[in-house]
């Protein structure tokens, strides 16, 4: 908190300025002689045509012959500056009478909340002139002249007290709520920025920081995130198939495994006929993985080196191949591809290649009401109360489930492949158009997403494998992305939309997903 400096003390020993005078009855006496002394100001009645010659007989008059207590309005209506110009503006050129004015509040709005009233009424209106902890402090004078005693002065002083702390908590509310429109407004731009990047931003995951990227690497440190994947029949045994059935790639090959993990990937290469294979990971499950090699008794053929593999020194200058199960959710989140593509760049050997080499990305329709009412018409009515502003909230942030088959309502159609041999890394953020082909009549609640693999490059046996909602599980599921407002179609009509994907510019290995479809327009988080 920063220090306050007695403006005083400065005045009395630097001699700069004039000096300040303590607070004391002094300050309402100059207050008041200020409000009173100048005979030549003339102010016209609010209500009549009477002229007064002071601020304080102006008040005096309106609350004498109209019962009307201008700062007590003020008070009453919450006035601030802008709307006590307002009122005065309106009083005069609406001709308002004091019982109208008095009865202005009783439905809740205030007749002269419109701009129109900023305008002054009467050319140099001094009571336009005032600011509202002055015209307070009047009505205060102006009670105490009539009450007198210190028990009025102290009650006088306490009642500004208490009505400057009222219109500082209210200014502070405005504030507040002026903060969070701003929140709401850095959101939206940071949602809806440029997708267009430099070279530089396009390999934000290799500039992160090792401490800015700890998260991530600690996630994988714990065993049981390796044994979801392990025991993903889909997955494991799909690599362990290609690298099986084509031995004729890996013989007497140099692999590089990005992201080892447990190592089991690397293992499969050795036991495929690899010379030699290196295994990078930044995890901690490295240490594991060694103990894992040395029990299988390959520690001859395998080296593990910890580390990210932007920052590691390999012991070889190139590779033949570099395998790795780089794919997240919606395939790029996570952004591992990034960390693969580097790799390739730096260590791959000219006619080299990386596996699995080839992906799709999908998107299908999916009518499934019920989920819709469960999770987004659900706030519509909680207990009675109306929470429909929660929508906003869940609607944005992707679902990562296995989706029922029975609930897609369209064909499928391919909106990316990437060939992880020849893509760059800004191809990584796209825009694409797509049609999806209307399989059933009813309502579209979201949009699914999900992704094939294929290990092809050179391969006599190819093997892939799927994601999809039609296909044995896996632990990546589908990515679901839900309509807040449904989306009715017909049995054989084509559904058009456009799809952009990028990284989230704060957490690069988040994603960012707009979907335009109809007239709908939403951006999502997967994060």
């Amino acid at each position: 908190m920063a220090e306050y400096t007695d403006t005083r003390e400065i005045n009395h020993e630097g001699g700069a300025g004039e000096e300040v005078p303590d607070l004391s009855d002094s300050e309402d006496d100059e207050q008041w002689e200020w409000m009173t002394e100048n005979s030549d100001t003339s102010i016209v009645c609010l209500f009549c045509d009477r002229s007064l010659n002071s601020m304080a007989a102006t008040l005096q008059h309106c609350l004498s012959e109209h019962c009307v207590n201008i700062p007590e309005l003020v008070k009453k209506f919450r006035l601030d500056d802008y709307g006590y110009i307002k009122m005065i503006n309106y009083i005069r050129s609406e001709k308002c009478t004091a019982e109208k004015l008095l009865q202005s509040s009783d439905n809740g709005v205030l007749p002269w909340d419109s701009d129109d009233y900023m305008r002054p009424a009467l050319p140099d209106d001094p009571l336009l002139q005032i600011d509202l902890e002055e015209l307070c402090g009047v009505e205060a004078m102006v009670v105490g002249q009539s009450c007198g005693g210190p028990a009025a002065d102290l009650l006088r002083r306490a009642q500004q007290a208490e009505e400057r702390a009222v219109r500082s908590e209210e200014a502070l509310s405005r504030a507040m709520e002026d903060l969070h429109k701003l929140k709401l407004l850095a959101q939206g731009l940071v949602l809806n920025a440029d997708t267009s990047r430099s070279s530089l931003a396009g390999g934000s995951i290799a500039e992160l920081r090792e401490d800015e990227d700890e998260a991530y690497f600690s996630s994988y440190g714990h065993y049981s995130i390796h044994e979801e994947m392990l025991k993903d029949k889909v997955r494991t045994e799909s690599y362990r198939d290609f690298m099986h059935l084509n031995q004729d790639v890996f013989k007497d090959k140099v692999v590089l495994d990005v992201g080892c993990g447990t190592g089991i990937l690397s293992m499969f290469a050795a036991r495929a006929g690899a010379k030699k294979v290196i295994g990078v990971d930044q995890s901690e499950i490295i240490y594991q993985a060694m103990d894992i090699v040395r029990s299988n008794n390959l520690d001859e053929t395998i080296t593990l080196i910890k580390g990210r593999i932007e920052e590691v020194t390999l012991p070889v200058e190139k590779v033949d191949i570099i395998i790795s199960e780089w794919m997240g959710y919606f395939l790029l989140f996570e952004s591992m591809l990034d960390s693969v593509l580097c790799a390739r760049d730096m260590y791959l050997e000219e006619g080299g290649s990386v596996y699995p080499d080839l992906c799709n990305i999908s998107l299908a329709a999916v009518g499934d009401t019920q989920k819709h009412q469960d999770r987004i018409a659900f706030w519509d009515d909680v207990y009675g109360f109306q929470m429909g502003c929660m929508k906003k909230a869940v609607v944005p942030e992707a679902v990562v489930e296995v989706l029922n088959p029975d609930t897609l309502i369209s064909e499928p159609a391919v909106i990316q492949t990437i060939d992880c041999n020849k893509v760059c890394l800004s191809e990584l953020e796209f825009t694409a158009d797509f049609t999806l082909k209307v399989t059933k009549t009813t309502q579209c609640t979201a949009v699914v997403g999900y992704f094939d693999i294929f290990f092809d490059r050179s391969c006599g046996n190819k093997v892939m494998f799927s994601t999809g909602p039609q296909c044995p599980k896996t632990h990546w599921k589908q990515t679901v992305f839900l309509i807040e407002n449904p989306i009715p179609v017909q049995s054989g009509e084509d559904l058009p939309g456009r799809i952009t994907v990028r990284k989230n510019r704060k957490d690069p290995r988040a994603l960012l997903v707009t979907l335009h479809i109809a007239d709908r327009k939403q951006t999502y988080s997967l994060q």
